[in-house]
């Protein structure tokens, strides 16, 4: 269960990783402007991507940390489930030997 945290931590890393080589690719000037200048159609298309990326990577470690909380609840409860069902168990086996009314 320890090692899902490392897991996480390590796939938000990638992530993170991945889109900034993205943007930094963006970024790059392109072989087909003359004068080395970017115009203004191209730079506001280049800031709305880096938006958008940005706020994807936002939406995925959000969904993935609810994603990562709602697993460890399930894996509580179940635990719990597990402990509950072993003690009923004793009490039913007491029953049957006659040890408690």
């Amino acid at each position: 269960m320890d090692s899902a945290i490392p897991r996480c931590r390590s796939l938000l890393f990638f992530l993170l990783c991945s889109s900034l080589h993205f943007i930094f690719g963006l970024c790059d000037d392109s072989p087909g402007s003359k004068d080395g200048s970017k115009s203004e159609a191209d730079v506001n298309n280049t800031s709305s991507i880096i938006v958008i990326v940005l706020i994807v990577l936002v939406v995925l470690s959000l969904l993935s940390f609810l994603l990562f909380k709602l697993w460890r609840k399930k894996k509580r409860e179940e635990q719990y489930a597990r402990l509950l069902k072993l003690f009923e168990e004793d009490d039913e086996l007491e029953l049957e030997l006659g040890l408690r009314d």
